[in-house]
């Protein structure tokens, strides 16, 4: 999932677009301690601003309700303005556990889901099949 990310990042570089790739830990980290509002707010504008964003491996980590709120803050400024593409490991049925008892995952989901381009991957991850190759050779 993050090889084809960041090829479809590369590709919208190569055709002239702002491109900003980040993890979702990252992302929700930095976000999260930031303790101004005016930081705050100059930061969802930075992160707002790309032609693509990419977030990364949504569902690996789980977090609090404010780091869902500030998914959902970001997702709203960008929705129908700005293209952003995801890649996770859980389907949206299951974001509840990475995102537990937050109040917004339904609102986040429809905000993604609408115009969305939702591709799902099945097999080994890339990583995966590359370290089995290596193996295999030696």
């Amino acid at each position: 999932k993050t090889t084809i990310a960041q090829n479809i990042a590369h590709q919208a570089v190569l055709r002239g677009h702002t491109v900003l790739f980040t993890t979702a830990g990252q992302l929700l980290g930095e976000l999260a301690a930031l303790d101004s509002d005016s930081a705050l707010r100059r930061r969802l504008r930075h992160y707002a601003s790309p032609t693509l964003l990419v977030i990364d491996e949504v569902g690996y980590l789980s977090y609090s309700n404010r780091h869902a709120d500030l998914l959902f803050e970001l997702i709203s400024r960008r929705h129908e303005k700005k293209s952003t593409l995801i890649t996770t490991n859980k389907s949206f049925a299951e974001w509840s556990e990475v995102f537990p008892n937050a109040a917004c995952v339904v609102a986040l989901i429809d905000r993604l889901v609408h115009h969305a381009e939702i591709i799902a991957l099945k097999g080994p991850s890339w990583r995966h099949k590359e370290a089995q190759e290596r193996a295999a050779t030696n």
